[in-house]
């Protein structure tokens, strides 16, 4: 079974830092890309960023860039978002995602994993 897992979510100070993970199994690691998404109440999901394990390529939303990090470590089927700089308007609940090629809208994805809850306090 596909399985993603979620983790690294908090309360932050506005400034701060957090380091997410998104540990995976079941899947051949380096043929997939990974996403995170991020979803507030009432929103749709929002890709953040993206990599791609096959080539090394990397995304992110403008929204994010020069403020979060996206990184693989296939050793141990991880992948991590370092997320340095945070705005109370990062405050959501983010997921990865797991499918063959980078996108960004949620529905091109077929494999999820529950949410992480961050919250950055003003």
């Amino acid at each position: 079974d596909v399985q993603l897992q979620a983790s690294g979510g908090g309360l932050v100070q506005a400034g701060g830092s957090l380091r997410l993970s998104c540990a995976t199994s079941g899947f051949t690691f380096d043929d997939y890309a990974i996403a995170w998404f991020r979803q507030t109440p009432g929103k749709e999901r929002e890709g953040i960023s993206c990599i791609n394990n096959s080539n090394g390529k990397t995304f992110y939303v403008d929204s994010v860039k020069g403020r979060f990090t996206i990184s693989s470590e296939s050793a141990n089927n991880t992948v991590y978002l370092q997320m340095d700089s945070l705005k109370p308007e990062d405050t959501a609940v983010y997921y990865c995602a797991a499918e063959t090629a980078c996108g960004s809208s949620a529905y091109l994805f077929e494999y999820w994993g529950q949410g992480t809850l961050v919250t950055v306090s003003s």
